[in-house]
């Protein structure tokens, strides 16, 4: 369950990174984040209502699902602000380190990793930078004389880093709609109702479908993470974070950004590491 929730949230973040990609260079970053809650929003008040208030909620669960609502609008923020500048195949390697900076939060905290699984999830890890590394030098060098780009792709993957482990710890106890609720309801009231406050929150017809995708997809990711990081946080964390070489390989084809033969080791190497690690996990 714990690859299986890992893989459903790269898929889903994936389909979320490719979406505002587009998205944020027709109506910007902040605009953008505020339809995604909004969206996301809509659809799990119903599914947190249907649930009703969970017995474990308390001091302890209540500030684990603070800072993970703060730490997703935050990192989704910045990511945003970068890939309006950046292409997917930068900003999306910098960004995936999220679950190697959660699966160490989670081995500091405690959890036990056997030496095969632990060597399986740096493998994946090693794949998943290859895998999303820029295949044009002149792209990489203009992107890194504007120097806001990596710092804001960092800052976004140290944020996730923390908010998804946050969720996993309150996945454990609280049901998973309300594990993935705080996002939502922090990025409506600290974003998207400032932004109609302000008269600046921004939407075109060819970004509705973008943002509504997003906000959905981005909610799934969330909620297959959550599952997943309740029989193994570390492995859920570092599988997830595949979305950036899922984003790559899709980007090739949808935006035509080149896969070099580099990005295609990383690939290989990702599913040769998923492959012993599923085998590893079922034993």
């Amino acid at each position: 369950m714990a690859i299986l929730g890992g893989l459903g949230a790269a898929l889903a973040w994936a389909v979320t990174l490719l979406c505002t990609s587009r998205a944020t260079r027709m109506i910007g970053a902040c605009s953008v984040l505020a339809w995604v809650m909004l969206t996301g929003l809509l659809v799990v008040v119903p599914w947190a209502a249907s649930v009703g208030v969970p017995d474990g909620l308390d001091g302890t669960s209540a500030g684990w699902l603070l800072l993970a609502g703060l730490g997703n609008v935050l990192g989704l923020l910045l990511v945003y602000t970068a890939l309006r500048l950046g292409k997917v195949g930068i900003v999306g390697p910098i960004v995936s380190t999220e679950g190697a900076i959660a699966a160490l939060l989670a081995v500091l905290a405690g959890e036990h990793l056997a030496a095969g699984s632990a060597a399986m999830l740096v493998l994946i890890a090693v794949g998943i930078a290859i895998a999303a590394t820029t295949a044009e030098p002149a792209e990489s060098a203009r992107v890194g004389r504007m120097g806001t780009v990596p710092v804001y792709a960092l800052l976004a993957a140290c944020s996730f880093g923390a908010s998804i482990y946050a969720t996993g710890r309150a996945s454990a106890e609280l049901p998973i709609a309300w594990a993935v609720a705080p996002p939502r309801i922090l990025g409506v009231l600290l974003v998207t109702l400032p932004l109609v406050a302000a008269g600046r929150l921004r939407l075109t017809r060819p970004a509705v479908p973008l943002v509504a995708v997003a906000g959905v997809a981005e909610l799934v990711g969330f909620s297959s993470f959550a599952l997943g990081a309740r029989h193994g946080l570390a492995v859920a964390a570092v599988l997830a974070s595949q979305f950036a070489a899922i984003a790559a390989v899709a980007a090739y084809f949808l935006f035509h950004e080149r896969l070099s033969r580099l990005q295609l080791a990383g690939v290989t190497t990702i599913v040769a590491g998923v492959t012993v690690l599923t085998a590893l996990q079922a034993s």
